[in-house]
């Protein structure tokens, strides 16, 4: 049989809450499957948004603290962008990404540059730095918002 990603991430969600003695409600179990659903970053108000589609009855403090769990458990990622609100994604899959974001429109775009990867590599090795983690956020302007050139 063929799950699909969603009740799979879901599932692992679920255990995630047993092994932490935790209850696995309707409101934490919509909430996951509205998340996971979605393939862009979201903000918590968004997801609430999304969320209140489906069970009018969630509250903020309710999805907050769900993404806090799905934080927790490894199958969502928070990141503060620009703006200083906080945005949350699915694990990716591939693995590590980075992110460029539009300072006007605020489109946040994913991208992987092993050539990168290898220039950020060699610059700890020179410095005789062991690397754990690192992100890379470009800002600038979207080709929709970038100014126009008049010449």
């Amino acid at each position: 049989m063929n799950k699909s990603r969603n009740s799979l991430k879901i599932e692992a969600f679920n255990r995630y809450l047993q092994q932490q003695d935790l209850k696995s409600t309707k409101q934490r179990y919509y909430i996951a499957d509205v998340f996971f659903g979605v393939s862009s970053h979201i903000s918590l108000e968004e997801l609430l948004s999304l969320s209140r589609k489906r069970y009018p009855a969630i509250g903020y403090a309710t999805v907050y603290r769900t993404m806090k769990l799905l934080t927790e458990s490894g199958l969502a990622a928070e990141s503060r962008f620009g703006e200083g609100q906080t945005r949350f994604e699915n694990v990716p899959e591939k693995g590590h990404h980075d992110h460029i974001i539009c300072i006007k429109c605020s489109k946040i775009l994913e991208f992987h540059n092993e050539k990168i990867e290898e220039l950020q590599a060699e610059t700890a090795k020179k410095f005789g730095f062991k690397v754990v983690r690192h992100k890379l956020e470009l800002y600038g302007y979207c080709g929709d918002c970038a100014p126009k050139s008049t010449t």
